[in-house]
């Protein structure tokens, strides 16, 4: 098995070096001054590093994702197999599949969900589009932990960016908290408070916060109102905390700001 790495930078060092470990033939390619893991072939160009690949893994960022693929795709055999792990939109990951599909190579729309340090090539992780039950084969037969959609390219794409809009906006709203509580000299009691409340967090926990919101919504709002208020005679920004005043508002004149929320059951 002859496997591609484009991106050698902290995920795409941590897949190839496992890959190289799972007994796979690994080349990588990256144009920065990286360090190359042990036993993977650094190659100086895309379209060198593709040829007779069986698998290439795409692990650039967005801005980067087009021109990977632009700059190798005439090298690519079109037996191989190209999966893109690039947070990218849907929209991006169609156009990478359509180029796929022009010279024939298959594609994979690949979504990382956990942190790659401390889990390298077993990073849990979604893949869709036409390539996607090939992909987790392979993956997972080297120490993967790959979840195959039946599922368009994008699909995977798309679940990922719905997830970070809370984890990456959850930990926005944490920062802008610890800012304040530091400026209030404060800091201490607030992290345990909040590292206590999230450790009992659970399904139900989620649920009431959401519909809270909209039972509680000029309570809450005006809540917010104040602690606005309270960040500025601080000296900060309450960027989170006035989005969250926003949001709140919204929902004392639009009924259908909160979706009917499903229930327990696991979902595919």
């Amino acid at each position: 098995m002859r496997i591609c790495v484009f991106g050698l930078g902290e995920a795409g060092s941590l897949f190839a070096g496992d890959l190289a470990r799972a007994g796979a033939e690994v080349v990588g390619f990256d144009p920065a001054d990286v360090v190359t893991p042990p036993r993977v072939n650094r190659i100086v160009h895309p379209a060198l590093a593709v040829r007779n690949a069986d698998l290439i893994m795409s692990l650039t960022a967005e801005s980067d994702a087009r021109l990977a693929m632009l700059q190798a795709i005439e090298a690519i055999r079109p037996d191989t197999l190209y999966a893109d792990l690039s947070t990218s939109s849907p929209q991006v990951k169609l156009e990478l599949e359509a180029v796929a599909n022009r010279k024939g190579v298959g594609f994979a729309d690949v979504a990382l969900l956990a942190r790659v340090p401390g889990h390298g090539l077993a990073t849990p992780s979604l893949a869709s589009g036409p390539g996607a039950h090939q992909y987790a084969e392979i993956v997972n037969r080297l120490g993967g932990y790959v979840e195959p959609l039946t599922a368009a390219t994008g699909v995977a794409a798309g679940r990922k960016l719905l997830r970070s809009v809370m984890m990456k906006g959850f930990a926005a709203v944490v920062l802008e908290a610890a800012q304040a509580g530091a400026a209030a000299d404060d800091l201490t009691w607030l992290w345990r408070n909040l590292s206590n409340e999230i450790a009992r967090a659970d399904e139900d926990w989620l649920r009431r916060l959401v519909l809270g919101s909209r039972s509680h919504a000029e309570r809450r709002r005006d809540e917010m109102q104040s602690a606005g208020d309270m960040l500025r005679a601080l000296g900060v920004e309450p960027t989170m905390t006035t989005a969250t005043t926003a949001s709140l508002e919204r929902l004392l004149t639009d009924e259908n700001h909160v979706p009917e929320l499903p229930d327990n059951q696991p979902v595919a």
